[in-house]
């Protein structure tokens, strides 16, 4: 953050617009019709080019020449990313048992872990590697800041993999007839609106355990740059490390035990979800209160760990509470509560607390122990609040879908 900041003359608040809106904005717009598209059409072809798009925008920017050129190649970054997690909530409950998904979905969401914290290790190598000479002269690039460098390392080789996306296997949709068409628009927000108060405890509690995740994660490395002195090659490096090893066994871990208390309560995921952010909060407000880095770091690990619980456990449930071809439409609905609330919002409040209320630079450990300590209060809530619903709901579904397949 710090040399970007530098480079482009920016502060904390424009920052975190980078981070988020720009992002999210695109993201949640695009998912909808996406959505929509998972439904009835190919959801291999759907990934593939969602993947091609974001790598291509991802490496432009790293050659972005201005705060505002980089605001709209994240914006298209969010655009292709759009389409693979509706596409994949989709085909993972049709290669799956319903009693597996939370532990498959974990699995899924394991990789965004996985990719987060790489992004953080290897971002943290480049800029070491090339931030004492200044900028870099590049091939067809021309002079580029190490930070520039850093998205070109990690966008280009995803064309690679939207080559290999290619080749998955469409799974045949369970529960419906093969040749029967996606239930209208309509029917799909009739549906929502009976189970109305289900999808939307489920979905803000999701939304605000993301807004905690996305904002700590975004800030993480600047707190313990600004609070400790470590330096940025140091904390991403750290905190690379915290991520990849905490959260991928954190989504793991709350995927299964989602999946083994729903086969005893009906409300089983929903318990899940509503717990999560009792278990984070306390290394959420140790964290920021540490005297060292070591020790802030020692906090980070179990804070992560349970962060991640909602990752898997969230679609899940969605998955549980929606019959087969809506589920494309509900995910982008659910995916645009999330991403406009956790990804859009959730660094910029770190950041408007900091700027604006706190005012200060060095308060940004403030900033890190009163939000995320509201948020994830709220959210635990909110889940509890929806726990009677759930049941209803999940009695709904079943009645639906023996009238209508």
């Amino acid at each position: 953050i710090g040399p970007m900041k530098r480079d482009l003359q920016i502060s904390d608040f424009e920052m975190s617009l980078l981070q988020g809106l720009a992002f999210a904005l695109f993201y949640t717009l695009m998912g909808l019709p996406i959505g929509r598209m998972v439904d009835s059409k190919n959801r291999v072809k759907i990934i593939t080019i969602g993947i091609a798009v974001w790598s291509l925008m991802t490496a432009l920017c790293g050659i972005a020449q201005n705060y505002w050129q980089l605001f709209i190649y994240r914006m298209g970054v969010g655009v292709g990313e759009a389409a693979l997690s509706p596409s994949a909530y989709s085909m993972i409950s049709d290669y799956f048992k319903p009693d597996r998904t939370g532990t498959a979905l974990g699995v899924y969401g394991m990789g965004v872990y996985l990719g987060a914290g790489m992004a953080f290790i290897i971002g943290a190598e480049v800029v070491g590697a090339v931030s004492g000479v200044g900028t870099t002269e590049l091939p067809l690039v021309g002079e580029v800041f190490p930070w520039q460098v850093v998205f070109l390392v990690v966008g280009i080789p995803g064309l690679g993999i939207a080559l290999w996306a290619s080749t998955l296997k469409e799974p045949m949709r369970r529960g419906v007839k093969q040749d029967a068409d996606a239930p209208s628009i309509a029917e799909v927000k009739a549906y929502m609106k009976a189970n109305a108060l289900t999808y939307t405890t489920l979905f803000v509690c999701y939304a605000l355990a993301a807004m905690m995740a996305y904002g700590a994660s975004a800030w993480t490395p600047e707190f313990l740059k600004r609070t400790y002195g470590m330096s940025i090659v140091d904390a991403g490096r750290a905190y690379g490390w915290i991520i990849m090893l905490a959260g991928t066994a954190g989504v793991i871990c709350g995927g299964f035990v989602a999946d083994k208390l729903s086969t005893r309560f009906r409300n089983g995921r929903m318990m899940v979800m509503a717990a999560a952010g009792v278990l984070t909060l306390p290394g959420a407000i140790l964290t920021p209160l540490m005297d060292t880095s070591f020790w802030a770091l020692v906090c980070i690990i179990p804070s992560t760990f349970f962060a991640t619980f909602t990752t898997g456990v969230g679609p899940s449930a969605m998955q549980e509470l929606t019959p087969n071809r809506m589920r494309g439409l509900v995910s982008a609905v659910m995916l645009f509560v999330v991403s406009i609330i956790g990804l859009g919002i959730g660094p910029t409040a770190i950041a408007v607390a900091t700027d604006f209320v706190f005012q200060n630079e060095q308060d940004l450990w403030k900033s890190l122990l009163v939000v995320p300590a509201l948020l994830l209060t709220l959210s635990s809530i909110i889940g509890v609040i929806g726990l009677k619903s759930y049941l209803k709901s999940r009695d709904y579904r079943e009645a639906w879908e023996a009238k209508n397949t």
